[in-house]
C-alpha cells in the first residue's frame, strides 16, 4: 500500500511532479509510487532524480482495465497525468470510485468532467471517495480566488451577503507542451462535436441547478477601478468558468438540502459553515486575460484574431495537423529557464449584492505565483492537492466528507490555500475596495 500514486509519472507534468514529491518538506510523512507504461522511461525517471528505494516503481498501461484497478487498489489518493483524459481517464476514476480512493487530475476538459459526473458522482459518493478533477492552472486558481472573495466579503458584511459579478483577469508567462496541444487534437477530431457544444454551456456541470445567466462575452473587458485596462479572451475561460459554476451549484444544493446530499450525520450540524460557503443566485463568473500591450484595441484585435484561428482550426483538419508538425511533442515542454522565468498573476473583482441597509461591495483577491503557471506551478497544485486528501482530510470542507465528483475549492477550500503559501511559490491576498476615499483595506 502507498499513499499516493503517480500515473503518467514519466510524461513532462509528471516529472515535474514525481521530482517535487521527491523533495517535499514532509516527505516523511508519505510514500509514493510512480507508475508508467513504459518500463525503461521509469527506470530512467528514477535515475534522473536519484529515486530511492522507498519509492515504488510501477508499470501500468492505462488501456488494460486489470492494471489500472491493480495500481489504484494499492493506493489511498491517486494523481493522474495521463491525458488526454477524454480517452485515457475514465477507467481510472471509475477504479477509484469503485475501490473508495481519492483522486486528483489535471483535466481542463470539461466535456469529459461532464462525462465522469454522470458516471460516477453517486457511486462515488456512496462509497466515500473524494474525486476532484482540474487541480492544475486549469482550474485551481479561478476557483479559490471566487472562494477567497466570497470569504472575504461575508467577513465584512455578514453570512448572508451574497455575491453579484465576479470577474477574474489573469496576468502571465508561461509556455505550452506536447501533452496540451494534444489534448487539443483530441478534442478537435474524437470528441463529438454535439458533446463539446452541450459542454460550452453555462453551467453544464452544476448539479440540478442553474444559476443567474451569464453575462454576454465580449471582445475587451474594462478592469475594474484600473482606468484605461482592458482584458481580453482568455484560452482557458470555458474550462476555469465551468468549475467556478459547478462550486456554486455544489454549495447551493447543499444548503438547500444537506439531510438529502449524503452528507455524514455529524456533518448536519455544519449546515451554517455550508451556508458561508454559498455565493447566491444572482452569482455571475466571466474570465480575461491582460495582454502586455494595454488599450482597448489590442484586446480587441486579439479577441478576433484567436477566434477566427479557433475556428478555422476547427473547420480545416488538415490545416491544424500541418500546424501540429511544428509545435512540441507529447513528452517535450518548456526549458528549465524558461519555466523558472515564468509566473501569473490572477486578480479577481466580485461585487456583492446591495440590500436596502448596505449597498454593493466590491472585493479584489490576487493570487500570485513564481514559476510557470501550466507546468511549474502546476506541479506544486496538484501535488499539495494530493497532499491535502492524504494528511488534512479531518480539516477538508463539509462536502470533502460526503465524498463525490468535487472541486478545488468545494474539496479543498483553506486547506490547499494554506498549503500553496506555505511553499513559498504561491501568496493570496484579498481586500474591500474603498471606490469612495480611492484605497483598500487587506483582509488577508
Amino acid at each position: 500500500m502507498v499513499d499516493i500514486l503517480v500515473l503518467g509519472a514519466t510524461g513532462f507534468t509528471g516529472r515535474l511532479i514525481t521530482r517535487y514529491l521527491a523533495t517535499h518538506p514532509e516527505r516523511a510523512s508519505f510514500k509514493f509510487a510512480v507508475a508508467a507504461r513504459s518500463k525503461s522511461k521509469l527506470e530512467e525517471l528514477v535515475r534522473t532524480y536519484e529515486l530511492d528505494e522507498s519509492v515504488e516503481k510501477l508499470q501500468v498501461d492505462v488501456t488494460d482495465p486489470e492494471q489500472i484497478d491493480a495500481a489504484v487498489r494499492q493506493a489511498k489518493v491517486v494523481l493522474n497525468t495521463v491525458g488526454p483524459y477524454w480517452r485515457w481517464g475514465t477507467p481510472v476514476v471509475q477504479a477509484c470510485a469503485r475501490y473508495g480512493k481519492h483522486y486528483v487530475d489535471l483535466s481542463g476538459e470539461t466535456y469529459w468532467n461532464r462525462q465522469i459526473i454522470e458516471k460516477y458522482e453517486v457511486l462515488a459518493m456512496k462509497i466515500g471517495a473524494i474525486i476532484v478533477p482540474a487541480c492544475g492552472f486549469d482550474s485551481l486558481p479561478a476557483d479559490l480566488l471566487v472562494f477567497l472573495s466570497n470569504n472575504t466579503l461575508k467577513r465584512e458584511a455578514g453570512p448572508d451577503t451574497e455575491l453579484a459579478h465576479s470577474q477574474t483577469f489573469y496576468s502571465l508567462r508561461g509556455g505550452v507542451s506536447g501533452g496540451t496541444l494534444s489534448t487539443m487534437l483530441t478534442m478537435l477530431d474524437e470528441v463529438p462535436r454535439h458533446i463539446v457544444q452541450e459542454s460550452n454551456r453555462p453551467y453544464t456541470l452544476s448539479p440540478a441547478i442553474r444559476g443567474a445567466r451569464v453575462p454576454r462575452m465580449q471582445l475587451a473587458y474594462a478592469v475594474p477601478f484600473a482606468r484605461g485596462a482592458f482584458g481580453t479572451f482568455f484560452p482557458m475561460a470555458q474550462p476555469n468558468q465551468s468549475i467556478v459554476q459547478r462550486t456554486w451549484g455544489l454549495h447551493a444544493l447543499a444548503t438547500l438540502s444537506p439531510s438529502g446530499y449524503n452528507l455524514p450525520a455529524q456533518l448536519l450540524g455544519k449546515v451554517e459553515d455550508l451556508r458561508r460557503r454559498t455565493y447566491g443566485p444572482q452569482f455571475t463568473y466571466r474570465e480575461a486575460m491582460i495582454l502586455p500591450v494595454p488599450g482597448r484595441i489590442p484586446a480587441v484585435l486579439f479577441s478576433i484574431g484567436f477566434m477566427v484561428t479557433a475556428v478555422i482550426l476547427a473547420i480545416f483538419r488538415p490545416v491544424r495537423h500541418l500546424l501540429w508538425k511544428f509545435l512540441p511533442k507529447s513528452g517535450e515542454g518548456p526549458s528549465e529557464s524558461a519555466m523558472r522565468n515564468g509566473w501569473v498573476e490572477a486578480t479577481n473583482y466580485t461585487s456583492s449584492v446591495p440590500t436596502p441597509s448596505r449597498p454593493a461591495l466590491h472585493v479584489k483577491s490576487i493570487m500570485r505565483g513564481r514559476g510557470d503557471p501550466g507546468y511549474s506551478l502546476t506541479a506544486v497544485m496538484i501535488s499539495e492537492s494530493a497532499l491535502a486528501l492524504l494528511l488534512d482530510k479531518p480539516s477538508l470542507p463539509p462536502l470533502a466528507h460526503a465524498g463525490g465528483v468535487l472541486t478545488p475549492a468545494s474539496a479543498l477550500g483553506e486547506v490547499i490555500m494554506r498549503r500553496l503559501e506555505k511553499t513559498g511559490r504561491v501568496e493570496f491576498e484579498s481586500a474591500i475596495v474603498h471606490t469612495d476615499k480611492n484605497e483598500s483595506r487587506k483582509d488577508r
